[in-house]
């Protein structure tokens, strides 16, 4: 914890466990207040997103300090431990650092995961102990810590969740990092610190000591011309993203796009010298590529105006209703067909619901299983990634009622038309989209998921589990969390937390199968604590230190249940006995299988249809609370203090 006085940053900070409004306060305080090269938020931005950014803003401000504001790293080290224990309870719902209590909000508020904010942290780590950066690679792979996350989320406050715009915002974050490396070389030398990579500088005949002892000459001109070119290709790759996004943010984007070239220009115009001197943008240009950028949206949308009202009416317009020759009600019939037809857990639960909830929970089951029908049949990965963005496509196509889409001014097919079943379910998937006011993001997360499917063999950590984890399941938490309906915001990560354990469970009894579709997902840090190679899932039945790795992955599993199942009690009570079901039967089922000692290499561990119907029958019939919600496991069968027995999931 900071000392008294120990950063100028305390000055103004309320009292931890101060409360929301305070808390939001001082980050509005401190982003309007504190020193920056640009402003937090813009006049573009919607004002409703505007506190969000400051709870976000505070967060890296501080972190930044923490790492950057003490002059000794051992000391640096400690704080930023700190922040991160600060950060951690902050995921745990007992934030107390103001930063953190108004971060909080937004985390509900934006379903912002953890990640992108513990990864700054490890940037800032990296700051401490390590000076210098031997080639391209390794400066682009402190970038991904030090730049990448921040404008995730900016996507994250914003609704964008996919990772196409994900990759775009990477490219156009590692260009502005660059760009500040090659401009603050003067600066960074004065704190020890070189992110010139050496070998760059080596090609041009430039040694590590010409560098400390800035002299500059034709070697370090040919140097920069070679990182600025590079710089250069990366915001380019990065460019469409300003077009792929709300027209009121897409003019920040394209602002610090275009303030980062600027940046290139200007070490060009003064002749390269960065060694000796930081060049900077004047306010005038400032003002200059603003004008720029908002007399080009102007004329942009003028033209597209004027394309629309020369468009015959057949091509419908934003507002238009959308137009389809299958009926809600034939929609409705259709999604049923396809979730009898896959004799899921899910759908015994969906008898226990109101028709309407029925009839929603069918549709929101018939695209997940169309999505998935996708990205597991065929070999062709090309035609898989084309299959997955159609349907993206259509799915924004059926939600804003746009019966073309438009590349330029010629209108191409509708993706809608070339997907096996999207014309009659997507009816019934809008209708309950808009009943249930539920957020389209958590159904482009869910494609996100399929794609990563489809490149992603394996999982270097739990906090990457995690994310594929909320993309394929928390999801399907969120959205029939909306079906069955909520008033405390508490229910959102119960929901997530759930859907988690429920594809934990998948992923311990399917390890021998998925491995044989290359694919291991549980984390390669787990798989290094206790001893099993990838080898080890080839075997006919599991190793010693492959149950303990199980064992361990089920305790996570366990604790997702036993925090999620107070969901229960936060939904509708005409949906409860919906949601006992489904965590009762898959609790039941990780407990079969920690029963049978994870003998999972062998014949598939399933649950009966007896054993189903019992089930059934006690969430028609049976008082349900959190206490009986979950199916007992048989705990002597877990070793007494087992490692990761008491460890926080994720």
């Amino acid at each position: 914890m900071l000392l008294p006085g120990e950063l100028d940053i305390t000055r103004h900070a309320p009292q931890p466990g101060c409360s929301p409004d305070t808390a939001q306060k001082y980050t509005h305080w401190l982003a309007t207040h504190h020193y920056e090269n640009f402003n937090v938020v813009s006049w573009l931005l919607p004002k409703a997103l505007h506190q969000h950014f400051y709870n976000v803003y505070a967060y890296c401000r501080w972190a930044d300090d923490l790492g950057d504001e003490v002059p000794d790293p051992m000391r640096a080290l400690q704080l930023l431990d700190w922040w991160e224990r600060e950060l951690d309870l902050c995921y745990e719902g007992k934030p107390s650092h103001p930063v953190f209590v108004a971060l909080r909000q937004t985390i509900l508020a934006k379903d912002i995961p953890k990640q992108p904010l513990a990864d700054l942290l490890k940037a800032f780590r990296q700051d401490q102990t390590t000076k210098r950066y031997a080639n391209w690679d390794a400066v682009l792979g402190y970038c991904i810590y030090s730049a990448n996350p921040v404008g995730r989320l900016v996507l994250y406050l914003c609704g964008y969740r996919d990772e196409q715009r994900q990759r775009l915002s990477d490219a156009t974050c590692t260009a502005l990092q660059l760009a500040n490396f090659w401009q603050d070389a003067s600066r960074d030398l004065d704190k020890g610190r070189i992110y010139i990579p050496l070998d760059a500088a080596a090609a041009q005949g430039l040694t590590e000591s010409d560098i400390v002892e800035r002299r500059f000459d034709d070697r370090y001109i040919r140097l920069m011309q070679d990182l600025i070119s590079r710089t250069r290709a990366l915001f380019a790759e990065g460019w469409p993203l300003a077009k792929m996004v709300d027209p009121r943010l897409s003019v920040d984007l394209e602002m610090f796009s275009r303030g980062g070239i600027a940046v290139l220009e200007t070490i060009e115009a003064m002749g390269y010298d960065t060694l000796n001197k930081r060049p900077a943008i004047s306010k005038l240009k400032q003002a200059r590529l603003l004008g720029r950028t908002l007399v080009e949206r102007l004329v942009a949308r003028d033209s597209r105006s004027a394309a629309a009202t020369s468009m015959p009416a057949s091509a419908g317009t934003h507002d238009a209703a959308p137009q389809s020759a299958t009926t809600i009600a034939e929609s409705y019939e259709y999604c049923h067909d396809i979730a009898r037809a896959s004799h899921s857990n899910f759908y015994y639960a969906f008898f226990l619901l109101p028709k309407p909830k029925r009839d929603a929970l069918a549709a929101l089951y018939a695209f997940m299983r169309l999505i998935d029908d996708v990205s597991d049949e065929g070999q062709d990965l090309g035609a898989k990634q084309r299959g997955l963005a159609r349907w993206r496509g259509a799915l924004d196509q059926a939600i804003t009622g746009q019966e073309q889409v438009f590349d330029g001014n010629a209108a191409v097919v509708s993706p809608a038309a070339t997907l096996p079943g999207a014309e009659q379910v997507l009816p019934a998937l809008v209708d309950t989209m808009q009943r249930y006011n539920m957020p389209a993001r958590y159904l482009h997360d869910l494609i996100s998921g399929a794609e990563m499917d489809l490149t992603v063999r394996f999982y270097p950590t739990f906090e990457r589990l995690r994310e594929y984890c909320y993309r394929v399941a928390g999801t399907v938490g969120l959205t029939c969390t909306h079906v069955f309906g909520f008033s405390d915001a508490r229910a959102l990560d119960l929901a997530e937390k759930l859907g988690l354990a429920f594809q934990l469970t998948n992923i311990i009894r399917d390890v021998h199968e998925d491995h044989k579709l290359g694919r291991i997902y549980l984390p390669e840090e787990d798989l290094a604590r206790y001893g099993v190679s990838p080898e080890d899932f080839d075997r006919g039945e599991a190793t010693l230190g492959m149950r303990e790795l199980l064992r361990f992955e089920a305790d996570r599993a366990w604790q997702l249940y036993e925090e999620g199942s107070a969901l229960l009690n936060l939904i509708d009570e005409d949906s409860r006995s919906a949601l006992w079901l489904l965590v009762h039967t898959y609790s039941a089922l990780l407990g079969r299988i920690e029963a049978l000692d994870f003998a999972v290499f062998g014949e598939k561990i399933r649950l009966s249809k007896a054993e189903k119907m019992v089930f059934m029958t006690k969430a028609r019939f049976g008082h349900h609370t959190e206490e009986n919600i979950l199916e007992k496991r048989d705990r002597d069968r877990r070793r007494a203090g087992g490692t990761g027995s008491r460890r926080r999931a994720g």
